[in-house]
C-alpha cells in the first residue's frame, strides 16, 4: 500500500519532510511567510485582518527581553522562533492540542529541533530559558485575549495570570497586513543572526 505523502513543498522550493525534517530544508523566508498567514485564536479576533503568529512571535521576543534584560542573543532568537513549527503545522489552540494528544507535540518537537539547528541554536533549548519564553508567551496571550480576543479582564486573569505592568506596560496588539509583518519578522531574525555572528 502506498505511503501517504508526509512532505510539503515550500515557496523557496524546499521539500520539507514533516516526519523527518532536516535543517537544510528550512529557510527563514518560508517560516516568515507561513507565520504571517497563520491566524492566532483560530481567527476569532477583532479587526479586519487576522492577528498572525508572526506578529505574536515578535511580541513574545520583545516581552522576553523585558523578562531577561541580559539574555544572550541566541535566546532572544529562540524566543522569536518559539512558534516557528506552526509555519507548517498551523496554530492549534490549547484545547485542540489536548484532544489531539502526544502526536502533535512529537511533531512540534522534531520541527523545532531542525529549525534550531538550522539557525545555530541547540536542538533542545535549556529548560530555564524555555520557562522564561513560556512566561513571555503567556503574557502575550494575556494581552491578545483582552485586546482582540474578547476575554474580560477577570477571565484573562484566570487563564493567563495577572499581568505584570513592568513587563507589559506600553505594549499593544498590532494588526498589520501579512506582507508587512512578514518583513518585520524577517528583519528581526536577520538582526539577531547578525548579532550572533558578530556582524
Amino acid at each position: 500500500m502506498k505511503q501517504p505523502r508526509a512532505w510539503q513543498r515550500m515557496l523557496s522550493g524546499r521539500r520539507l519532510d514533516l516526519l523527518d525534517p532536516t535543517p537544510v530544508d528550512i529557510e527563514i523566508e518560508d517560516i516568515a511567510h507561513g507565520l504571517a498567514f497563520v491566524a492566532r485564536w483560530n481567527g476569532q479576533t477583532d479587526g479586519d485582518q487576522p492577528y498572525s503568529v508572526a506578529e505574536h512571535s515578535i511580541l513574545v521576543e520583545q516581552i522576553f527581553r523585558r523578562i531577561v534584560p541580559d539574555a544572550s542573543v541566541k535566546w532572544q532568537l529562540a524566543a522569536l522562533l518559539h512558534d516557528a513549527p506552526e509555519y507548517v503545522i498551523g496554530d492549534m489552540i490549547s484545547p485542540v492540542k489536548a484532544a489531539v494528544g502526544p502526536g502533535y507535540e512529537a511533531l512540534d518537537d522534531r520541527l523545532s529541533a531542525a529549525i534550531h539547528i538550522r539557525f545555530g541554536l541547540p536542538a533542545e533549548i535549556p529548560a530555564s530559558v524555555k520557562k522564561r519564553i513560556k512566561l513571555a508567551d503567556r503574557m502575550s496571550a494575556r494581552l491578545e485575549a483582552t485586546q482582540i480576543a474578547g476575554f474580560s479582564e477577570s477571565e484573562a486573569d484566570r487563564f493567563f495570570g495577572r499581568p505584570n505592568p513592568e513587563l507589559t506596560g506600553g505594549l499593544g496588539i498590532h494588526l498589520r497586513p501579512p506582507a508587512e509583518v512578514r518583513a518585520a519578522f524577517t528583519a528581526r531574525h536577520e538582526t539577531l543572526l547578525g548579532q550572533m555572528s558578530g556582524g
